[in-house]
Formats: structure tokens, C-alpha cells, sequence
């Protein structure tokens, strides 16, 4: 038992990463981590729904009906996104307009129906939850990391602090699209590096 929760746990975080691994929630990697804040914001606006979502679809998942169940799904998490969005909106407002439509489409996130989908409506709350909090996790690291490298190679700065001395020439292409995938690609690659059993012809 012990064992199972562990891996439910780690997983998530390496050989089963829901960007690097499974390829999920590329579209907010890309768009929203220009900054380290706005990772962060996004991160938890993410985990805040990933882990209520996954709860709440356990708890009810023996009254849902079948032929409603993605539809019933659907509802949770868009209701959840509106709390969270509400949140940002009124603790948070400049950053949260950096967002933009992203924390909206929260609701059409892969890693969250997925998991609702394949997790939630087989398992219990409790292991629902730490899915839901482990699988934020391996998605908010990856954020993260790209949003650090982004902002500190792109601006010299991370969280509004210089970091290069003085007459540091930003790289344009970290705040570009391009550059992210780029980081994204090199993630990808020091992970099947260290883990073969990753690669798919293993």
C-alpha cells in the first residue's frame, strides 16, 4: 500500500509527467510563462482545480450516470475554474489580466479531464486527491522551470530582481513561443537521458 502511494505520488513527477511525458497542458507552458509570477499564478489556479475536481468527481462518481458522465465532469471543473478565476481576479487582478483566457481553458486542459476521466471515477477520495495534487505537481515544475529560465535569460531578471551584471543583452527568443518549446525539448531530453525506460522504442 505504501509502495502504490509512493509511486501515485512520484510519477507524476518524472517518468510520468503530464507535459514531458504525456505531452498535456502544452498550450499554457507556452503561453503564460514568460514570467516566473505568472507561472506561479497559473500553477495554482491549476492545482486549486486539478485537486477539488478530482475529489469531488470520486465523491459523487456512483451517482453519476453513465451517459452524463463527461458532461457531469465538465460542469465540476468549469464551475471550479470560475471560483478560481473569481480568486485571481480579486487578489490578484494585474497579473491575472497577463493571463488572459488561459486560466479560463483550464476547463478544456487535457490533464484535468484525463484525470477525472481515467482516475477519479475509479478511485476513492482520498487517492483521487493525491492524483489530482501529484499530477499539479509534475505539471507546476515544468511551469515553473520554463518560466524561471524564460524571465532570467530573457529579461536578466527573476521576480523583478537583477540577476546578470549590468550591460546583460536579454535574449529575445526566450519570450517568444520558440524559446519555450526549446526548454520544453531540452527538459525532455535530460529526462529520457536519466530514465531510458521513458523512451518509447525501450
Amino acid at each position: 500500500m505504501k509502495q502504490a502511494t509512493r509511486q501515485l505520488l512520484l510519477d507524476p513527477l518524472h517518468l510520468q509527467n503530464p507535459i514531458t511525458l504525456q505531452v498535456l497542458g502544452i498550450c499554457s507552458a507556452l503561453a503564460i510563462t514568460t514570467t516566473v509570477e505568472t507561472a506561479l499564478l497559473m500553477c495554482g489556479a491549476l492545482t486549486f482545480v486539478l485537486v477539488c475536481s478530482n475529489t469531488i468527481v470520486s465523491l459523487i462518481r456512483n451517482l453519476i450516470p453513465g451517459s452524463v458522465r463527461i458532461i457531469t465532469q465538465l460542469a465540476i471543473i468549469s464551475s471550479l475554474v470560475m471560483i478560481a478565476d473569481e480568486i485571481l481576479q480579486a487578489y490578484f487582478y494585474s497579473l491575472a489580466k497577463e493571463l488572459t483566457v488561459f486560466v479560463g481553458l483550464i476547463v478544456t486542459n487535457c490533464i484535468v479531464m484525463g484525470r477525472a476521466e481515467a482516475f477519479a471515477m475509479a478511485n476513492p477520495p482520498l487517492r483521487s486527491a493525491l492524483d489530482g495534487l501529484a499530477n499539479s505537481m509534475g505539471y507546476n515544475l515544468v511551469l515553473i522551470g520554463v518560466g524561471l529560465i524564460r524571465e532570467l535569460f530573457g529579461t536578466g531578471k527573476v521576480l523583478g530582481y537583477s540577476i546578470f551584471p549590468d550591460g546583460y543583452e536579454p535574449n529575445g527568443l526566450m519570450v517568444l513561443s520558440p524559446g519555450a518549446f526549446l526548454i520544453i525539448g531540452i527538459f525532455i531530453w535530460i529526462q529520457r537521458s536519466i530514465s531510458p525506460e521513458m523512451n518509447e522504442d525501450s
